[in-house]
């Protein structure tokens, strides 16, 4: 499993329109083979910002499958424009997780 992190500044007062083009945007990362899920969180400090979590079965998968497909297009068409700067995307394996047991 390979964890992509995208940290995302979204300009200002364009947070809402973010949000709903975000959820629109969803239906093109997840019909990509190899997706297992993302999630996108809105940090408590900074207004604008957020991070973009996304579960990829191998690398391949997003570098590949999911940037030179023609939903990614689409996804772009949807959220490029709100970025400021635009992001830098990194990918992450695996090494240690602990989980609570409460």
């Amino acid at each position: 499993m390979i964890l992509e992190v995208a940290m995302l500044q979204v300009k200002s007062d364009l947070e809402n329109d973010f949000e709903k083009d975000f959820a629109k945007a969803g239906q093109y990362i997840s019909s990509i083979a190899g997706y297992r899920g993302h999630s996108l969180k809105k940090c408590l400090e900074v207004e604008n910002k957020y991070i973009l979590l996304v579960n990829w079965e191998t690398l391949a998968a997003h570098t590949i499958g999911f940037r030179q497909s023609e939903v990614y297009l689409k996804w772009k068409e949807l959220l490029h424009r709100y970025y400021e700067p635009f992001p830098t995307v990194e990918h992450y394996k695996p090494l240690f997780e602990n989980k609570s047991t409460l």
